[in-house]
């Protein structure tokens, strides 16, 4: 049977989750899950990917290798292999003040926000005072330890 090789275009299914089981990512259907349509990155449905090119997790990649359609395996996937270590250095506080007054801030509200160099950040609102408003710019999953149990369904 063949292998599935750097270089090869394949098609896989998975699921992600946190150490704790909760699923934060998968491309089966599923009713449970709120990560419907495309908000994990995806549409539901195997993904296709091309071995060595780093368009999924490097781990998972690297594991793909040797692989025959049907095989399953399961990777965990360091912070460093992912959204990286948390940083508490990346979250600051503005003054209230300067929120725009259609916005209203709320704890876990995400926010698009325009940097001194002109780059758009993804934040997260993580406090709210009268005065002030504390934003993180660490990824949701920083810090995080994923876990993929993912089948090659199909070299292409």
């Amino acid at each position: 049977m063949r292998q599935a090789k750097k270089g090869d275009r394949v098609r896989i299914n998975f699921n992600g989750k946190l150490a704790d089981g909760s699923l934060i990512d998968s491309t089966y259907p599923d009713p449970q899950h709120d990560c419907e349509d495309d908000q994990c990155g995806h549409e539901a449905g195997p993904m296709d990917l091309v071995i060595g090119e780093e368009q999924f997790y490097v781990p998972i990649e690297e594991a793909l290798i040797g692989m025959a359609p049907g095989e399953k395996k399961t990777v965990t996937i360091s912070p460093e292999d992912a959204f990286g270590d948390y940083n508490p250095e990346n979250v600051f506080t503005v003054k209230r003040s300067e929120f725009p007054a259609e916005i209203t801030p709320e704890v876990g509200q995400g926010l698009e926000v325009t940097g001194e160099d002109d780059e758009v950040y993804m934040v997260t609102i993580v406090d709210v005072t009268e005065e002030e408003v504390s934003l993180d710019t660490n990824h949701p999953l920083a810090g995080e330890d994923l876990t993929y149990e993912f089948e090659l369904v199909e070299i292409l």
